[in-house]
């Protein structure tokens, strides 16, 4: 039994469209692979900005640790120097563009750490960490 010819004028209808069906499949693999690799700049950046909420909320509570130790709402004067001095430096556990400001009311004090990440725009606001300390 044989298969029955195509006619001409079909094969020339139908002539290049498995081309056209490869290059659309292209397309849409690459624009799939694009939004993989946004999407993983993206979740790189995010594990940055938490990492350094993390190291905000270790350097706050080194500083309560201290304030503990001294029974004193008001950290000593040498070690918040040293405080200071550590928040700021991003090569020894500090932030980048770090700053931090201590409030202190009768037996309680506010801390609060500020930061601005290197991939953060110029214009946008500093991220800060705080917390509030109670000390009887």
């Amino acid at each position: 039994m044989k298969t029955p010819a195509i006619p001409s004028r079909c094969r020339h209808a139908s002539a290049g469209f498995t081309l056209i069906e490869v290059l659309i499949s292209i397309l849409i693999f690459s624009l799939g692979v694009l939004g993989t690799v946004a999407l993983q700049a993206r979740a790189a950046q995010f594990t940055e900005q938490n990492g350094d909420r993390s190291r905000a909320a270790v350097l706050a509570n080194e500083l309560v640790s201290n304030m503990w130790a001294h029974q004193s709402a008001t950290p000593d004067s040498t070690y918040l120097s040293s405080w200071t001095t550590a928040v700021s430096n991003p090569g020894v556990s500090g932030l980048p563009n770090g700053s931090s400001k201590v409030a202190t009311t009768g037996n309680s004090a506010t801390i609060t750490v500020y930061w601005k990440g290197p991939t953060v725009a110029a214009t946008a606001a500093s991220a800060s960490y705080s917390t509030t300390v109670v000390i009887q």
